[in-house]
């Protein structure tokens, strides 16, 4: 975790760097509001400690330059001994994500970067769609959509139509449905595949001019787009 550390005091800033760096985190120091926006502007990290009151700028004004004029996503956590409530709405109203006052334990500063640095991941992370024939498929969210209309389905339905689309425009066994769907590799001996194929039909397929699935009689199943 890259973390830029901007607080004008040296002693609180040596002691938070030296036990962050213990717990094998990179940490980049600043000692007035200035330099840490400049540095923030300027390189990547992870997650931002935030004082307030500094020297040439103050936290405030730089959280609010950060997230409102130069629209850097990098969480902050505000660091700082002003613990009023009307101190800690300024700074989250300002942009900050959180709010830690003085003084402190390490290991709940530790905590706080954690969530905040999980938190980046999960926000940043891809948004993988897929769709055919005006179905769209959300992997990340689990919705699926036609025309902008939402599809429930079930965990069963959502993976058999995800295989489908995936591999549209390609006939697929029931023996491929089996092993990839149901993860098993023999005949279940039943018409489970029908069965949820049908449901398929019914839930996404209403209204479409094609059909959304087609069987290919001894083959198995397609999607065509």
């Amino acid at each position: 975790m890259k973390v830029l550390l901007i607080e004008d005091e040296v002693r609180v800033s040596s002691f938070i760097k030296k036990g962050l760096e213990e717990q094998g985190e990179e940490v980049t120091q600043a000692f007035d509001g200035q330099t840490g926006l400049n540095l923030a502007c300027q390189h990547a990290f992870d997650v931002i400690i935030l004082d307030v009151v500094m020297p040439v700028m103050n936290g405030i004004q730089v959280c609010n330059k950060l997230k409102n004029d130069y629209k850097i996503s990098t969480p902050i956590l505000m660091l700082t001994a002003l613990g009023t409530t009307d101190d800690i709405v300024l700074g989250l109203e300002t942009g900050a994500d959180d709010y830690l006052t003085k003084p402190f334990k390490f290991k709940e500063l530790l905590a706080r970067l954690n969530v905040l640095n999980r938190r980046k991941k999960l926000d940043n992370a891809p948004v993988e769609i897929i769709e055919a024939q005006g179905v769209k498929m959300n992997l990340t969210t689990k919705e699926v959509t036609r025309d902008g209309n939402k599809i429930k389905l079930t965990a069963r339905e959502f993976k058999l139509l995800e295989y489908l689309i995936k591999n549209k425009n390609r006939v697929v066994t029931r023996t491929d449905i089996l092993e990839s769907v149901w993860e098993v590799d023999f005949d279940l001996g039943t018409n489970v595949i029908d069965v949820y194929v049908n449901y398929l039909r019914k839930k996404a397929g209403k209204g479409l001019k094609t059909k959304l699935i087609e069987t290919v009689i001894g083959m198995g199943y397609i999607i065509k787009d």
